[in-house]
């Protein structure tokens, strides 16, 4: 069975959903969106549920990868459970809400290494375009560089908590200054520290299915939601050198394959893992990987499924904070968010951060991020969703983070990683996820940036207005024993042993696709005609901070550059140099 459209996009989550939105904007324009997973569930509303959805085969792809030799040894089978949501809405449906866009040099870079058109002047309005922000009194805001007209809401959470607060005012105590680290100028090699900016609207998420496919976009007749089905393979025709994209296969749980013909494009925006992945089941990646899975190549591209980039962080327990808040007090808000949209439940309880260089990586941005959690969380939740070893963190991880102990986590995060990491198909079958080798600390400078960001949270837990306020960091026994260690300043060495144990994922996957390797500045496929890719995987190289912001500015970029190679008629263009008159037939060309 075939249908016939005119763009066929494949996945539904952070950039796709905007992609398939805006070109179904031209009601003349005949869009197939392609998802696996379904409209999210109604949990999915409530910002505080999102570690509820991780791991759950209905929200999330249930990725699973090696962290490698230099990391991981604190995780069950040093496995790393990386999520990724699997719902319309995608991974903007399952993260932590931080709208984070990055360091204005991360595009600049981008733009130096030979991706025209992606320099931040380029792409600031693209992030405006979509950003629907709130404004609130409680955070600094650059005004020039933000937009609340946009689909997507921003906000800040309501009511602030103390301890997100007093790790704001820690760390300017450092030198670390209050900013918005979302504008023009993230402060320099000091630094910025805000209360966060989340993708919440009235203290609801906002994912990009709430903000670009419910309601009337998901309505139009010219565009064709395909939920539950899962794609096999781009259809790739013409001989090696003129191989052009003409559709999709997919297939639904029982059933046989469908294809979605596309008549002039295809766009793959199916994530960081997925995007390479249908890519190299399509016969698009290295010819001798390809050839190992079973899968003919059609297209040599080395550089599929490469430089694989994502953040690390490793969080560190204060216990028994006065500024904590418990399990217990969590649980209870949900029926006060249910009626106000307020309380602890209106956000995932990452409520703060700070950004800066430690002096070590790249001088074009920052390389460090600390976020600030008022909230310990439970040890179920640390063994079931990430994978940690509890037991080896604490003597009683049962009682140190019982239903009533109120406690704070500090995550210091290396944000510009050099260590990379790669996708392999294990075999020709899409129904047998990739293995993922993280490769973690593979370059030993990222454990620099690591030992110096740990440090400086330490000198932010020192500045905390109120010394019982943060408690005292929980150094895991048989680290703390190793190295002698009974309180005061930790050791390099220590330190270095806390990464190697209990470094984790940011669930921040990057680069697979990325421009200069797999696809051009336009981010076309170079070697196939009528194929795109835009997601996180095309980046250059991973953002200063979370990416899902990047990625939703991805897909209103990508949904530009197709429209106007196609003469498609979007509601708005930010390059309005466009001629919005311009022949229908041009979209066949």
């Amino acid at each position: 069975m075939s249908e016939t459209f005119d763009f066929v996009v494949v996945g539904g989550g952070s950039a796709g959903a905007v992609i398939a939105a805006r070109l179904s904007e031209d009601p003349s324009c005949r869009v197939a969106l392609i998802e696996a997973g379904a409209q999210p569930p109604p949990l999915e509303l409530m910002p505080v549920a999102a570690a509820s959805m991780q791991g759950d085969a209905a929200t999330d792809w249930r990725y699973r990868a090696d962290a490698g030799k230099h990391a991981g040894r604190g995780l069950f089978n040093r496995t790393v459970f990386l999520a990724q949501g699997k719902m319309l809405g995608g991974t903007s449906g399952i993260n932590y809400m931080v709208y984070v866009r990055g360091h204005p040099g991360d595009f600049d870079r981008w733009a130096e290494g030979g991706a025209a058109g992606w320099s931040y002047a380029d792409v600031l309005p693209f992030f405006k375009k979509s950003e629907g922000l709130a404004q609130s009194s409680e955070i600094p805001i650059d005004a020039s560089a933000h937009s609340g007209a946009g689909p997507l809401g921003v906000s800040v959470r309501s009511p602030l908590l103390t301890g997100a607060q007093e790790f704001v005012t820690a760390a300017m105590a450092t030198g670390i200054k209050l900013g918005d680290y979302n504008g023009r100028d993230r402060g320099g090699p000091a630094g910025m520290v805000s209360l966060v900016q989340i993708t919440t609207r009235n203290g609801k998420r906002s994912s990009t299915y709430h903000a670009f496919l419910e309601g009337a976009a998901a309505s139009r007749a010219n565009l064709k939601i395909i939920a539950g089905a899962t794609a096999t393979r781009v259809v790739l025709e013409g001989a090696r050198g003129h191989l052009r994209a003409t559709g999709v296969e997919y297939r639904f749980a029982t059933g046989d394959p469908q294809i979605a013909t596309a008549e002039t494009e295809v766009i793959l925006s199916a994530g960081a893992i997925g995007s390479p992945r249908l890519l190299m089941l399509s016969g698009v990646g290295p010819r001798k990987e390809l050839r190992q899975a079973g899968v003919p190549c059609r297209l040599h591209s080395p550089h599929v499924g490469k430089h694989l980039k994502d953040h690390l962080q490793i969080p560190l327990f204060f216990l028994d904070s006065a500024a904590g808040v418990t399990m217990a007090d969590v649980a209870s808000s949900a029926d006060e968010w249910q009626r106000t949209g307020q309380g602890l439940a209106s956000s995932a309880l990452y409520d703060a951060a700070a950004f800066f260089s430690t002096g070590l990586g790249d001088r074009h941005g920052h390389d460090a991020q600390i976020g600030c959690i008022p909230c310990g969380y439970d040890a179920p939740t640390w063994s079931s969703k990430v994978n940690l070893d509890i037991d080896r963190c604490f003597d009683s991880a049962s009682t140190r983070l019982g239903n009533e102990s109120k406690n704070i986590i500090l995550l210091p995060t290396i944000i510009q990683p050099h260590s990379e990491g790669e996708i392999v198909l294990r075999s020709a079958d899409y129904g047998e996820n990739p293995a993922i080798h993280m490769n973690y600390f593979v370059d030993q400078r990222d454990m620099g940036v690591m030992v110096a960001a740990l440090k400086r949270s330490f000198e932010i837990a020192a500045q905390w207005p109120e010394k019982q306020g943060i408690g005292a960091w929980w150094a895991p026994p048989f680290l703390a024993e190793k190295h002698g260690y009974e309180g005061g300043k930790a050791s390099d060495a220590l330190l270095e042993d806390l990464a190697r144990y209990f470094a984790i994922t940011l669930w921040h996957p990057t680069s697979t696709c990325r421009m200069g390797g797999v696809v051009d500045a336009r981010l076309r496929v170079e070697g196939v005609r009528k194929l795109r890719v835009a997601d996180a995987s095309v980046m250059p190289n991973i953002v200063s901070g979370n990416t899902n912001a990047a990625s939703i500015m991805i897909g209103e970029r990508a949904a530009e550059l197709i429209a106007i190679d196609h003469g498609v008629q979007l509601a708005e263009f930010v390059d309005l140099s466009v001629n919005r008159a311009m022949p229908q037939d041009a979209r066949m060309q």
